[in-house]
């Protein structure tokens, strides 16, 4: 089933990126877990809850009406809320199960209310904010910062700052406001999905399904130096040596000059052996 969901997968994010369907691509992504998943009656729900907030939205609704009404709709009426209590649920990350149990981390959040704003004909982007990811309205040249983790609150310059000072002194002197807010592209959305999914498996010491995820990570960006160091990390704990060694070998090559480059080395030779005695 993984073979048939990343050859799915595949045919998803091919092609330019903004032609992504990211509630789809999601929805391929949580198969991995439930392999039955019907993906079509996920996206009649997000059609019927857009169908739904179309009849309560004014047509000439100024945009901050239009944030108030969905707010009140999603984080009133239907209850959707951020699982502060289990952060690291793997469930948080599946769009069915963010559907399923109105609860979900900053990215699902955010990917639940772009997907329908997008159905209403909204201007939505996602934001990859340090630590937290957030949604970009543009609205006749106006732009709101939204935080769905936070039952939608619009977020002003002043507050946007503040969350950054839990960051290094050092990373908040490199930092551009105006850069940090730069909508993020499907993949990068897809992306930082998948490696949250990684680091939560890895941390449980599920590798099975870390490789899943790393294998579709790896199918948006193929030349991903961290991707094929982690997986290459996966397949050495699974015993899987010569699989290791290529993503290990692929990995000095895109990164030479890698601080880890060193212990990379030792692992290589260490993989070479455990290889020559496998013949």
């Amino acid at each position: 089933m993984n073979t048939i969901v990343s050859q799915y997968f595949s045919g998803i994010v091919s092609g330019s990126d903004e032609n992504i369907n990211l509630a789809e691509a999601t929805l391929y992504i949580a198969q991995i877990e439930y392999p039955h998943l019907d993906t079509s009656a996920y996206l009649s729900i997000l059609d019927a809850m857009a169908a739904e907030l179309r009849e309560i939205i004014p047509i000439d609704s100024s945009a901050k009406s239009t944030i108030s009404l969905i707010n009140e709709y999603l984080f009133d009426t239907l209850g959707f809320s951020g699982n502060w209590r289990s952060f690291n649920d793997p469930r948080n990350s599946f769009l069915n199960e963010v559907l399923d149990r109105k609860l979900g981390i900053p990215i699902s959040l955010s990917l639940l209310y772009m997907e329908i704003g997008k159905r209403l004909g909204l201007e939505l982007y996602g934001v990859s904010f340090p630590g937290h990811f957030l949604v970009k309205l543009i609205h006749e040249k106006e732009e709101f910062i939204i935080d769905p983790f936070s039952g939608g609150v619009v977020l002003v310059e002043a507050e946007l700052l503040e969350r950054l000072k839990h960051f290094s002194e050092d990373r908040q002197s490199r930092w551009n406001l105006e850069e940090l807010l730069q909508p993020a592209s499907n993949k990068e959305v897809l992306i930082r999905i998948l490696r949250n999914l990684k680091n939560i498996y890895i941390e449980v010491d599920d590798l099975q399904h870390a490789l899943h995820v790393t294998n579709l990570q790896l199918i948006l960006d193929p030349d991903s130096a961290d991707g094929l160091r982690d997986r290459g990390f996966i397949y050495e704990s699974l015993d899987c040596y010569r699989a290791a060694s290529e993503d290990f070998q692929r990995y000095l090559v895109l990164n030479p000059a890698a601080n880890d480059c060193q212990s990379i080395q030792s692992r290589l030779s260490g993989l070479q052996h455990s290889i020559s005695r496998l013949h």
